[in-house]
C-alpha cells in the first residue's frame, strides 16, 4: 500500500508523491523559547521524528527541519521580568528544550535553525516582496499587503476580510488593509534587541522567519510543512502568502497539522473538565515535571498512541493507561529473554526462521499472526500515518504471544523450537517498534554515565529480599514503594527471583 496523507491544503487524503522522487523535505514550526517546554511542545517533534523514521524505513532520503523562534516580544518581556539578557534566556530555554528532545529520542532532526541566525535572509525576502509591491513601510514598520497574495486564505478557507491582528503584531499604525501583517517591527535606536535594516533599526515579525528558513534549507518548493492546528491561521496562511508572492511558485506541497493538547481534570463532583493546555490558563505541566513521574519512553508512547490529527487528551489517568500497556510489552521481552537467553533488541525478526520453527497448528497460527501484524502495522502507517492503529497491532501481538507461551507451557518444560518461535514474535514487536523510535533497548538500560544503576539495583533487591526473609515486611514494602516513586518497578517472579524495570 502506498502512503496517503491528509493534506490541509486540499482537505482530503492524497497519495504522497514527493517533489523530487526518493527525497523528502519536511519543515515543522518549533517553539518560541521564553519558558520551559511543556508536553504540548513535544507533540510535533515526536510525531515528525517518528514520521521521518518511517519514511526512511520506506527508503526515502529525508531532511527534517524544526525552527527555533529566539526573538519575539514574549521572550523580551519574560527576560525583562526576570532581569536577564534576552539572548541568555533564549539560549537557556533552548538548551532545556534540546535536552528534553534527546530524552524523548527525537534524534532525526537535521537542523534547528534559529531566527536570529537568519536576519540577513529575512531582510532579503522582505526586499523581494517590496520589489513586487507586496510590502510597504509605515514609520519604520514593514507590512505585507494581503491583497497582493494570490488565493489568500486557501489553507484556512478564510476570506481576507476575516483576517485579524495577531497578538504578536504592533497596533496603532496605519495599514492599508486590516489584515495586513508585520514583516518588520521598528524599535528604538538604543534597543539592544534589534538589527539595522533599510527601514531603520528593528526586528522581524513572527511569520517571516518560517518562510525564510524553510525555503533556505529545503528549497522554494518543498514537500511537507507541519505544525499544530492552531497555526493554520494566521501563521501558516501568512507563510504561504509571503513565500508564493516572492517566488511565484507553490510553497509546500502537503500540509500536515497535528491536534492540540487538551487537559482533562476531574472536578469535585466527578465531572470531567476538558480544556486546551496553555500557559495563560495555568494548566501546563512542563516536560521536566512530567519526566519525574513518567519515563521519557512512556511519554513518547503516549504521544504516538493518538492519531496525530486528533486532539491529545492529557491526564495522569491517560498516561498511566499507556504506561501499563507499554509495560506488558517489556515484560514479554523479559519473559522471552528468560526462556531463550537470546538477544531481542539487536537481532531482527526473520520470516524464514519462523517457517523453519513452525511445527503444529498453534505454531503456524502464531507465524501467520506475525506476518499479519507486520502487514497491518505498515498499512496503518500508510493510511495518514495512523500510529494509534499501528500500536494497537503491537499490543495484540504481545497478548497473543503471551497466550502462546502459556498454552504451550514453555516456562514449565523445555521446547526449544517453540521457545525460539516466541523469540521471533518478540523480535517482530521490537523491529516494528523501532520504525517509530520505540522499543529500541531494554527499558532499564542505562547510559554509560549511569553505569552504577545495575549494581545498585541488585543491592537494593538483595536488601529487600533479606528483609522479607526476616519477616520485616514494612521495610520490604517501603523499599518497593520508594523505588516506584522513582519510576522503578519490582516484579517478584514465581521462581523466587525479582526483576526490575525503569518505567
Amino acid at each position: 500500500m502506498s502512503l496517503r496523507l491528509y493534506n490541509t491544503l486540499t482537505n482530503q487524503k492524497e497519495l504522497f508523491e514527493p517533489v523530487q522522487p526518493g527525497k523528502v523535505g519536511i519543515y515543522v514550526c518549533g517553539p518560541t523559547v521564553y519558558k520551559e517546554s511543556h508536553i504540548g511542545h513535544a507533540v510535533g517533534p515526536v510525531i515528525f521524528d517518528a514520521f521521518k523514521k518511517y519514511l526512511t524505513y520506506k527508503g526515502f532520503q529525508v531532511k527534517l527541519i524544526i525552527n527555533i523562534t529566539d526573538v519575539d516580544d514574549k521572550i523580551i518581556n519574560e527576560a525583562r521580568l526576570l532581569g536577564v539578557d534576552t539572548g541568555q534566556l533564549a539560549r537557556q530555554v533552548t538548551g532545556s528544550y534540546f535536552e528534553a528532545m534527546d530524552r524523548l529520542n527525537v534524534n532525526s532532526v537535521d537542523h534547528y535553525p534559529r531566527a536570529t541566525e537568519h536576519i540577513d535572509d529575512i531582510i532579503n525576502l522582505i526586499q523581494r516582496l517590496g520589489e513586487r509591491h507586496a510590502a510597504y513601510a509605515v514609520e519604520g514598520d514593514v507590512y505585507f499587503d494581503i491583497t497582493k497574495a494570490k488565493d489568500y486564505g486557501k489553507l484556512s478557507n478564510r476570506r481576507s476580510e476575516e483576517q485579524f491582528d495577531s497578538s504578536r503584531e504592533l497596533a496603532g499604525k496605519t495599514k492599508r488593509n486590516p489584515g495586513d501583517f508585520a514583516l518588520w517591527k521598528a524599535v528604538a535606536e538604543d534597543d539592544p534587541v534589534g538589527w539595522d535594516s533599510p527601514w531603520g533599526r528593528g526586528r522581524p515579525g513572527w511569520h517571516i522567519e518560517c518562510s525564510v528558513m524553510s525555503m533556505k534549507y529545503l528549497g522554494e518548493t518543498f514537500d511537507i510543512h507541519g505544525g499544530g492546528m492552531d497555526l493554520i491561521f494566521p501563521h501558516h496562511e501568512n507563510e504561504i502568502a509571503q513565500a508564493e508572492t516572492a517566488t511565484g511558485i507553490p510553497f509546500a506541497k502537503y500540509w500536515m497539522h497535528n491536534g492540540l493538547t487538551r487537559v482533562r481534570t476531574k472536578l469535585a463532583g466527578g465531572e470531567l473538565k476538558q480544556e486546551k493546555m496553555s500557559k495563560s490558563l495555568g494548566n501546563v505541566k512542563t516536560l521536566g515535571e512530567l519526566f519525574k513521574a513518567y519515563s521519557p519512553v512512556c511519554v513518547r508512547f503516549f504521544l504516538l498512541s493518538t492519531h496525530y490529527r486528533r486532539p491529545l487528551d492529557f491526564s495522569d489517568e491517560a498516561l498511566e493507561a499507556v504506561r501499563k500497556g507499554m509495560m506488558h510489552i517489556y515484560r514479554l521481552f523479559e519473559r522471552v529473554k528468560r526462556l531463550t537467553d537470546q538477544d531481542i533488541f539487536q537481532t531482527p525478526c526473520s520470516i524464514e526462521r519462523m517457517g523453519q520453527l513452525a511445527r503444529d497448528d498453534e505454531d503456524k497460527r502464531l507465524q501467520e499472526l506475525l506476518t499479519r501484524t507486520q502487514l497491518r502495522y505498515l498499512e496503518a502507517l500508510d493510511d495518514d500515518f495512523n500510529t494509534a492503529q499501528a500500536l494497537a497491532q503491537l499490543h495484540e501481538l504481545c497478548g497473543e504471544t503471551n497466550r502462546y507461551i502459556e498454552q504451550q507451557k514453555l516456562e514449565v518444560r523445555t521446547q526449544q523450537p517453540k521457545q525460539h518461535l516466541a523469540l521471533e514474535a518478540a523480535r517482530m514487536l521490537c523491529s516494528l517498534g523501532k520504525v517509530l523510535g520505540l522499543l529500541e533497548r531494554p527499558l532499564h538500560a542505562a547510559p554509560p554515565e549511569e553505569g552504577l544503576t545495575g549494581p545498585l539495583m541488585e543491592l537494593l533487591i538483595e536488601l529487600r529480599n533479606s528483609a522479607r526473609q526476616d519477616k520485616n515486611y514494612p521495610l520490604a514494602d517501603d523499599i518497593r514503594d520508594r523505588l516506584k516513586k522513582l519510576n522503578v518497578t519490582l516484579e517478584d517472579r514465581p521462581d523466587g527471583a525479582t526483576t526490575w524495570t525503569r518505567t
